[in-house]
């Protein structure tokens, strides 16, 4: 019998509070693994409570001590990277190898972010006025309610949990219900580091509820929010009616640029990985190719001869290169996608279909499919899919690549092969999504930079690096005046000789 988790809040690991549970599905086999708690509001109240009451005593742990315990979770998470990477392919299907980078990104995390416990800088500034020092310094906002997805059940919850934590807030964490052991595992990872009751605390569920109650707790000071774009901009708007702030990261509809000089083999290789990776359910997806007109034919010949070759199958299988899709609704809405498709005129080079049951576990699999003669209107050059789609486009020339790169509503991530160092600055410096690569494809970003898009991508924030402190931290001004008379900044500005 599949075994029963709980939800973790101030310190302790219980049931919902109304004893229900939902099954946590293996996408390969249809097969149920395990139980978690179907929480509700209340639950989710409970959860916000014991932040609340660890919030001032985290706060006032130096920063130092607090890196300490997300450094020990760095060392956990390194310690068990292969069985939590094997029940990461069990529960959403990518394959084990990227299972294994998806655990890897998460240590990463970890180690960068302990080292920004003794780096939480601030500024300090010359005053306009003798005898009186001037400075800033950085503040936690708070209590941090995470909303994760499914597709990087650790890497993503990472992105979020770990600068909060080091920067001294407490969070509550609602993880997708389509991943919830990985979190759990995390979660678990994290108590055994020592974090204190009440600092991270963890609520399953299914649905919008406890989601929901979470971007509505009064007490929660900031939302951080992962998904599609139709939920974040609920999201979104719930804030602003609230008055808390908010860092969304939701669609992609990225593309490759292939130019006429570029080297077909290298491009090959990206596209395969940057559309077919993790069955194409990234945000920095590859789903569009965008090919000058020159090369487009041979280079299609050839990438449909490579997708043809991709073995489908469960993760934990070292054949398998693509995985399933995560559940039953994304498997019926890639499927309704290839039909849009087909209905708007393109054509199908591979794939186009369920995969056939040779062989294959009764799961969610999808044939890795190309669409040619797309024109960049069509739906499936538009709306993000989801699934291991894309859409090759034909170009004139690198100024029509980037107007058809840009003319989505999504600015997540792109890229552009060329051997041409002038082409490639070109693409860098027009080019309007918050990553782009030059002779890579579209997904492979590094923690230490920041990650994020512009337009319905995101709201301007971003996660990891530097920038990741901007979104969990609130600056604070300081003034010391030691002048032993009131100064009055703007006015008093004549020297004192006697200073």
């Amino acid at each position: 019998m599949a075994a029963t988790f709980y939800n973790y809040i101030a310190g302790e690991w219980v049931p919902a509070r109304s004893g229900k549970a939902f099954p946590n599905e293996n996408p390969a086999t249809r097969e149920i693994l395990h139980y978690f708690p179907d929480s509700s509001a209340d639950d989710v109240g409970d959860a916000m409570a014991a932040a609340v009451k660890a919030a001032r005593r985290w706060r006032a742990l130096p920063a130092p001590r607090r890196a300490e315990l997300i450094f020990r979770a760095g060392q956990l998470l390194l310690e068990r990277k292969e069985e939590l990477a094997r029940e990461m392919t069990q529960e959403m299907g990518k394959v084990l190898v990227e299972a294994r980078g998806d655990v890897q990104e998460g240590i990463d995390m970890a180690f960068y972010m302990a080292g920004e416990g003794r780096r939480l800088f601030g500024q300090t500034v010359p005053s306009e006025l003798p005898n009186k020092f001037a400075m800033s310094v950085r503040v936690p906002k708070g209590v941090v309610g995470a909303i994760t997805p499914w597709n990087f059940p650790i890497a993503i919850p990472c992105w979020k949990l770990m600068p909060a934590l080091v920067a001294g807030n407490t969070v509550v964490f609602k993880p997708s219900q389509f991943s919830p052991k990985s979190a759990w595992n995390l979660v678990r990872v994290l108590e055994e580091a020592g974090l204190p009751p009440g600092v991270l605390n963890v609520v399953f569920g299914e649905g919008a509820v406890p989601g929901a109650a979470l971007v509505d707790a009064s007490a929660v000071n900031h939302i951080s929010f992962t998904g599609s774009t139709t939920v974040g901009r609920k999201v979104g708007v719930r804030c602003a009616e609230l008055g808390k702030s908010v860092h969304l990261e939701m669609g992609g509809k990225n593309a490759i640029i292939v130019m006429d000089d570029a080297d077909l083999d290298l491009a090959i290789d990206g596209a395969v990985w940057s559309a077919f990776g993790t069955s194409g359910q990234r945000c920095t997806a590859a789903s569009r190719l965008l090919v000058h007109r020159a090369v487009h034919d041979r280079f299609l010949d050839r990438l449909v001869d490579r997708v043809k070759t991709l073995r489908l199958g469960d993760g934990l299988d070292p054949r398998t290169d693509v995985g399933p899709v995560v559940n039953q609704p994304q498997y019926e809405k890639v499927l309704s996608y290839l039909q849009i498709g087909r209905d708007e005129g393109a054509t199908v080079a591979v794939g186009g279909g369920p995969a056939k049951r040779d062989g294959l576990p009764p799961g969610y699999f999808i044939e890795p499919t190309i669409f040619v003669d797309v024109k960049p209107e069509m739906r499936i050059a538009q709306e993000e899919i989801f699934g291991p789609v894309t859409a090759a486009i034909r170009v004139n020339d690198l100024d029509e690549a980037v107007a058809i790169n840009d003319g989505v509503i999504y600015g997540l991530s792109s890229s552009v092969f060329t051997q041409d160092v002038n082409k490639a600055f070109r693409a860098l410096e027009r080019i309007t999504t918050g990553i782009v690569y030059v002779n890579a494809g579209t997904i492979g970003a590094e923690i230490q930079l920041p990650f994020g898009g512009t337009r319905a991508t995101g709201n301007g924030h971003r996660e990891a690096g530097q920038a990741a402190l901007e979104t969990y931290t609130e600056w604070k001004t300081l003034y010391i005046d030691y002048s032993g008379r009131l100064q009055r900044a703007q006015i008093d500005l004549e020297t004192d000789d006697d200073a």
